[in-house]
């Protein structure tokens, strides 16, 4: 496992990560050592278009990433070792394969196969929320904590856990589905099939959802001028813009957002007595709008000495996180 400092090499070795979203696929390079972000770079991801294009997009995409890193750093082909791939989960890991992705409309592929096909490289594959948490942890906002709690918010909710150092995946990969904790039992259809997912309650989709709902029942908002009055368009980003701008219903969704977000982490808060809590994704761009209610909401519903043990924390890798867990899961998969 990579850890928090690591020798150079007179020889740097090279690893592709790749951070594959509901939304967006974000691929970039980095040296074995952590030291430095290279040829970062994103794209839709287009779901709609089926697995095979999405494929495609990411081994071009790996492909364009080792070119540019190849012409600023002046290495080899052979110093580039692999390709770390963070996806939507569950997965077998063991197989490299998506098992389930609701938001990508994928079952039982074969990604880490097809991408190694491709590209000619050794790849793995891990949860791509796994990667998130591990990459703050490497070289972000978590850096120096020993138990650590990811969520990651954004087409969907996904998380990880780090315990006493190392990642843990569960029995069967699927350790840390954060966003498919209940937490209202007779509540909203979640793309999972189950009801009452946090992830039904505080995505991006989900948080433009009820702003939706809201304008739909005459509450008065800026929104809908936002828009131009096409209420599909609207965001979980349009509804941050507009709490900043001090609307009352755009405001409320927000710390709605919050308290669910509250009482799922003091929910994990409880269970695994973490160190840091570190969440990633467009929700932090609400900044104290949402951090404050967030806190108090963790504060009312777990137990003080969690709470006093634990610092909740935005990720400071914005856009890159996925891709340095990526790489930090490859090196940790092939020591």
């Amino acid at each position: 496992m990579p850890q928090q400092t690591a020798p150079s090499s007179d020889a740097p070795r090279y690893v592709v990560g790749v951070d594959l979203g509901g939304t967006n696929i974000v691929v970039g390079v980095m040296p074995e050592d952590g030291s430095r972000e290279i040829a970062m770079r994103s794209q839709p991801t287009r779901a709609d278009l089926g697995a095979d294009v999405v494929v495609d997009r990411i081994c071009q995409m790996v492909e364009d990433a080792i070119t540019i890193a190849r012409a600023e750093t002046g290495a080899t082909r052979e110093q580039f070792v692999g390709v770390g791939v963070g996806a939507p989960g569950p997965l077998d890991r063991g197989r490299g394969v998506v098992l389930i992705a609701p938001n990508l409309g994928w079952r039982d592929l074969p990604l880490r196969a097809l991408i190694m096909d491709r590209v000619g490289l050794a790849a793995t594959l891990d949860n791509d929320a796994n990667c998130a948490t591990l990459g703050e942890w490497w070289t972000g906002a978590a850096r120096g904590a020993r138990n650590v709690v990811g969520i990651t918010i954004g087409t969907g909710i996904g998380g990880g856990l780090i315990l006493d150092g190392r990642l843990y995946h569960g029995s069967s990969d699927m350790a840390g589905e954060i966003g498919h904790m209940t937490i209202d039992s007779n509540g909203r259809r979640c793309n999972c099939g189950n009801y009452g997912c946090l992830e039904a309650y505080a995505s991006g989709p989900a948080i433009a959802e009820r702003a939706r709902e809201a304008i739909n029942a005459d509450e008065p908002s800026v929104l809908s001028s936002l828009v131009g009055g096409k209420l599909e368009r609207i965001t979980a980003q349009t509804v941050y813009e507009a709490s900043e701008k001090g609307d009352p219903l755009a405001r409320e969704v927000v710390r709605d957002t919050a308290r669910f977000l509250g009482a799922g982490i003091a929910n994990l808060l409880n269970t695994f007595n973490p160190d840091c809590v570190v969440i990633a994704g467009g929700v932090t761009q609400a900044g104290d709008a949402l951090f404050e209610p967030l806190n108090a909401e963790v504060r009312r519903r777990a137990f003080r000495p969690v709470v006093e043990a634990c610092r909740i924390v935005p990720g400071i890798l914005p856009g890159s996180a996925g891709v340095v867990g990526a790489v930090a899961t490859f090196l940790q998969q092939n020591q």
